[in-house]
């Protein structure tokens, strides 16, 4: 399939502004963006967050400095299936799965020198599913009983029934132990204007939309087994913000900064060819593009729009054209790779073939109009999609609604940013919608995006449906993983038989460093490429 104008201009674009850059003309860079300091590591970002409370945040920005301020109780191996220790050396469940026993780690300490102990387990989780913090991710702590410190270096976390990813869920950040008193101290400013916890590094300033500075918490040793070094070698980490892609790019170039996980597709070959820079990949990345319909909808809710939506995207097109070749075609809801994906049912998922999608349309009475858009009863074939402003989100549903307008099909587009769009995301007024997001199995993903609880968002497709549920609940409670396995599989089949997502891309994860930088390793829990960083190293 050839490539539309707008798509060839788009690549063109971006190609232009690659060509520029490794030729040396280097766009300018903000004044704040300094020559990197010896043992001080610059870390390009893309966006902020608006906090750094693991409560109350469930941003990937969040996440790049959260997974830096503090640990877990479990951390999550570079295959991102295998749990190993954290602050627990050691644990042990019981025989119906309710409750979990942690032997904790000792000789711990917060950035403040406080020893860490299992009160602080306890107060943690305590606060992260109580309602008043209003999080957004409490369901991920399971159906919590109670939290009980044995002594100062064990914890029982009992739960009201089995929750069989509970250990993948306590590694993600949300689950990240905080220091009571600073938390009581700052309130809704934790995170904001302070925090204290047990990581590698510790809090030093932030300037919001600018940058965060963390410097090398002086006794840590205690890192997860994944890494060589149990304890940081950088002194300290710049967290700077660079929105503009190239700009990030060339900073990393001229030495103002050395490390970058958020690399423009088009930038990709020429990186390569550049002998100063250095590009490493994490080839088991969980972190997907999809498009969603609202079901409820008047034209989204009708099966056939749904499935010739799916039939109609060239999905390969879209990874040639947007992803340059970098971003993988989404052949099922779930990476292969990810725990619990079943390939049986990744083959109820339509591929691209636009023949079949016009005979679908055809077949439920929507016929072609005057304009080039279908009509059936008086309606037009009109979705209204609603998603964040980026490049990647501009460049795909451009393509996608070339695509769709072939077969009969107007897709009309509104990107917001993000600072208002995660609120128009909560709205009633779309059609459908464009959004990725990290995951770390089937069961995880789809407990956020599918059970009827979470409308109107998360589950912004407003899908309800008591066999779904029932499955969730089966899933999330199987002590047995062939048990899990099978229950999660028949919903995936489930779910791709009725066509209510369009699964898009799967996001590589690259992280490109200069000269000076060694030992890094990209890791991709929840998004994130440093994870703890603790093997990185600077030369000068």
């Amino acid at each position: 399939m050839q490539l539309s104008k707008t798509r060839r201009r788009t690549a063109r674009g971006l190609l232009g502004g690659a060509a520029l850059m490794f030729a040396g003309m280097l766009p300018a860079l903000d004044a704040a963006a300094q020559v990197a300091p010896r043992n001080t590591l610059v870390l390009l970002r893309e966006i902020d967050a608006d906090r750094y409370d693991p409560a109350r945040t469930s941003a990937t920005a969040a996440g790049e400095a959260i997974f830096l301020l503090s640990d877990t109780l479990v951390s999550m191996d570079w295959d991102q299936r295998t749990i190993r220790p954290g602050l627990a050396e050691s644990w042990t469940v019981s025989e119906d799965g309710t409750t979990y026993t942690f032997k904790l780690r000792q000789g711990v300490t917060f950035c403040d020198g406080k020893p860490f102990t299992a009160k602080d387990v306890v107060y943690t989780i305590n606060r992260w599913i109580d309602p008043a913090t209003r999080s957004p991710v409490r369901w991920r702590a399971g159906s919590v009983k109670e939290v009980r410190a044995v002594d100062d270096h064990t914890v029982e976390y009992e739960l009201n029934e089995p929750f069989s990813e509970l250990l993948y869920q306590l590694a993600q950040y949300f689950a990240s132990i905080v220091d009571e008193a600073t938390v009581e101290k700052l309130g809704t400013n934790f995170g904001v204007q302070g925090f204290n916890g047990t990581g590698p590094y510790c809090w030093a300033s932030w300037t919001p939309r600018q940058e965060m500075v963390l410097t090398k918490h002086p006794t840590y040793n205690w890192g997860p087994p994944i890494y060589n070094n149990p304890s940081p070698q950088v002194d300290r980490i710049v967290m700077r913000v660079i929105p503009e892609a190239n700009t990030r790019l060339a900073a990393v170039q001229s030495g103002q900064g050395d490390i970058t996980q958020w690399i423009p597709y088009f930038a990709l070959d020429g990186l390569r060819r550049i002998p100063t820079l250095k590009l490493t990949q994490q080839p088991v990345h969980f972190y997907d593009h999809f498009m969603g319909f609202r079901v409820d909808k008047p034209v989204a809710s009708d099966p056939a729009i749904r499935r010739a939506v799916n039939l109609a995207v060239n999905k390969d097109a879209i990874a040639k054209a947007v992803f340059f070749g970098a971003g993988e075609a989404a052949t099922a809801y779930i990476n292969p790779n990810a725990l619990d994906y079943s390939a049986e049912a990744a083959k109820a998922v339509p591929q691209f073939n636009a023949d079949e999608a016009r005979k679908v349309l055809d077949a439920a009475g929507w016929t072609m109009g005057p304009d080039g858009v279908r009509v059936k009863e008086g309606q037009r074939a009109t979705l209204l999609l609603y998603g964040l402003q980026t490049a990647i989100n501009s460049s795909m549903m451009q393509a996608v609604q070339a695509d769709l307008r072939r077969v009969g099909i107007e897709l009309r587009i509104q990107l917001w940013d993000a600072t208002v769009g995660w609120g128009k995301l909560a709205t009633q007024e779309f059609d459908t919608f464009i959004i990725s997001y990290p995951y770390v199995s089937a069961t995880d993903a789809f407990s956020l995006y599918f059970h009827s609880a979470n409308r109107p968002t998360p589950n912004r497709m407003n899908w309800n449906d008591p066999e779904t549920d029932a499955a969730l609940v089966a899933a999330r409670q199987a002590l047995d993983p062939e048990a899990r396995a099978e229950v999660i599989g028949k919903l995936q089949q489930r779910i791709a038989e009725n066509n209510v997502w369009l699964p898009l891309m799967r996001q590589p994860l690259w992280v490109v460093s200069s000269q000076r930088v060694e030992g890094v390793r990209p890791h991709g829990i929840y998004g994130v490429a440093l994870y703890k960083g603790l093997d990185i190293r600077l030369t000068r």
